[in-house]
């Protein structure tokens, strides 16, 4: 097995560990902050928003900054970071007594976790151009892998054992994920010539990289993308407990339904990676962004959680071709040597798309209604199929597969 095989089936499975701990605690934070309560009297809407949001503010911060340091000092040090950082963050968060402390400790997150970034970052380094799509589609698999397994073990564990467990069991999939890479990963890292040395040479390489018009447009995609998937992040639990027939087990029902959704991502993540690899990556995010748009406008009619269930999984699929689809066209745009920095704009970008689609979503369901927030949801990835047909008339055609034997992959 090539070197670079070997780093991406680690990174695989630390991208499962991790994805399987954060998603744990996602289904249920809105219940978790009603348990809570709030100091300042704000609505349980509004303190969703925040929860989701807050986090994303801080990344989007943070994260160009651990980008250009990972081109600098290496990526494998950056997914070590964000693994063992996010740690003990999490389990601080199951001794919280207020909401407003979970959404200053979910802000601290943001300044120090970006285990996906991160992770992509050294897959992008280490792996041949032409197998690109593959290799992010192999890390979304995990990724979804893991989504699709946390919600339900997290809805299960809160039913019972209460919210505050499920944060240890987090803190601990996040640290054995982190010490996975730094013991089994080997980087063979070198600083490209491009990037600047000296303190303030972050500067420059952003002002280089954001140069590329092309990469300007798949990262506006990319933030449309994020936009798009955390609108519902603060109402879907809401929404479930609406259909429900009883409280008693609306976290474990909220699980199922998320992992119904991040299973039927996993199925289609790798297929529809090697296929953008053979036919076009922009093509295939423009087939998955109208197929998203319809599944999520089509929710306003259900009325039951099968119902929901159905169409939840079918966003999911079409979310799990155009994340690696998207994440590959980057790689294509971009010059070796500078995936910490692109991956980091990147996280950068999808986290101020994290941080915009929360609020939307809760302001959506305050002022409308639940059901619209998923109208909002369809429109935004709508606009996003417009953007991706305009990448594929531009494009030029695929260069073909190659087959030949690829030694390690150098940064």
């Amino acid at each position: 097995m090539p070197a670079w095989e070997r780093t991406l089936a680690l990174l695989v499975v630390a991208q499962f560990s991790s994805a399987l701990g954060f998603s744990i605690i996602f289904p249920f934070l809105p219940l978790y902050l009603k348990e809570l309560g709030s100091s300042t009297n704000l609505s349980i809407e509004i303190l969703s928003g925040l929860v989701f949001s807050v986090q994303a503010v801080t990344m989007t911060i943070a994260s160009p900054f651990w980008g250009a340091v990972a081109d600098r000092y290496g990526r494998k040090l950056m997914v070590v970071r964000a693994g063992c950082g996010g740690a003990v963050v999490i389990l601080l968060m199951g001794f919280v007594q207020t909401a407003e402390q979970l959404i200053f400790l979910r802000a601290v997150q943001g300044l120090i976790t970006g285990v996906i970034s991160a992770s992509s970052a050294l897959a992008a380094a280490v792996t041949p151009r032409e197998r690109t799509g593959y290799a992010m589609g192999l890390l979304q698999l995990g990724l979804w892998c893991g989504v699709s397994t946390g919600p339900l073990v997290g809805g299960v564990l809160s039913d019972l054992f209460g919210f505050r467990a499920t944060f240890v069991v987090t803190s601990i999939l996040l640290l054995l994920s982190g010490l996975s890479v730094w013991f089994g990963v080997q980087e063979p890292f070198e600083r490209s010539e491009q990037v600047q040395p000296g303190r303030f040479g972050f500067l420059e390489d952003w002002r280089r990289i954001l140069s590329n018009p092309q990469l300007d447009f798949t990262l506006l995609l990319r933030f449309l993308s994020a936009v798009g998937r955390s609108a519902l992040e603060p109402v879907l639990p809401l929404f479930v407990l609406s259909l429900a027939t009883g409280p008693a087990r609306v976290a474990t029902s909220t699980g199922v339904v998320v992992g119904a959704a991040s299973a039927a991502s996993t199925v289609t993540s790798v297929y529809l990676g090697r296929l953008g690899d053979r036919t076009g990556h922009a093509r295939v995010a423009l087939a998955c962004g109208i197929g998203a748009a319809v599944s999520y406008v089509s929710i306003i009619l259900v009325g039951n959680l099968w119902q929901l269930l159905v169409l939840y999984a079918l966003t999911g699929a079409c979310v799990g071709g155009l994340l690696p689809s998207l994440s590959a066209m980057l790689a294509e745009n971009s010059q070796r040597g500078d995936e910490g920095c692109v991956y980091g704009i990147d996280n950068s970008v999808t986290s101020a798309g994290r941080t915009v689609g929360p609020m939307l979503g809760a302001a959506c369901a305050l002022w409308f209604s639940p059901r619209a927030a998923f109208v909002l949801t369809g429109l935004i990835f709508a606009a996003s199929s417009l953007l991706a047909a305009l990448t594929v008339c531009r494009s030029s055609p695929p260069r073909p597969l190659d087959r030949s034997p690829v030694v390690s992959g150098r940064s």
